[in-house]
């Protein structure tokens, strides 16, 4: 299962719902854009110490997705089928999906947008 930055989030702040589905995956997957957000956001957070720490041991028990050349194959697909049904959706949620589709796994996010997406799963909470 791969975790959407609002997931991710949700983890860290322990929503139960969220938990619940995050200890019950027989795999966690964290895409590199994914990181990058968090990232950015416990930047500008008072507990950013705590998070980071946090953050680290979870990377250390997960795997990190990195885009490559396959990944842009991917994205140009999704991108280009949006485009066509008229129904953008922000950029890095465009790699996210190029990931999920790649790696056959489902993401765990609150937004609808993957929903309409081929060939990508969303769990939702």
């Amino acid at each position: 299962m791969i975790l959407d930055t609002n997931a991710l989030s949700a983890v860290a702040d322990n929503v139960s719902a969220v938990v619940q589905v995050f200890v019950n995956a027989d795999t966690v997957e964290l895409p590199v854009i994914v990181l990058g957000e968090y990232r950015f956001g416990i930047a500008q957070s008072l507990r950013r110490d705590t998070y980071e720490q946090w953050l680290t041991k979870l990377i250390a028990s997960s795997r990190v997705l990195d885009i490559n050349e396959h990944t842009t194959r991917n994205y140009a697909h999704v991108r280009l089928e949006l485009k066509k049904l008229g129904r953008p959706i922000p950029s890095n949620d465009l790699w996210i999906a190029a990931l999920s589709r790649q790696h056959s796994q489902p993401i765990l996010s609150r937004d609808r947008h993957f929903d309409g997406i081929s060939g990508v799963a969303r769990i939702p909470w």
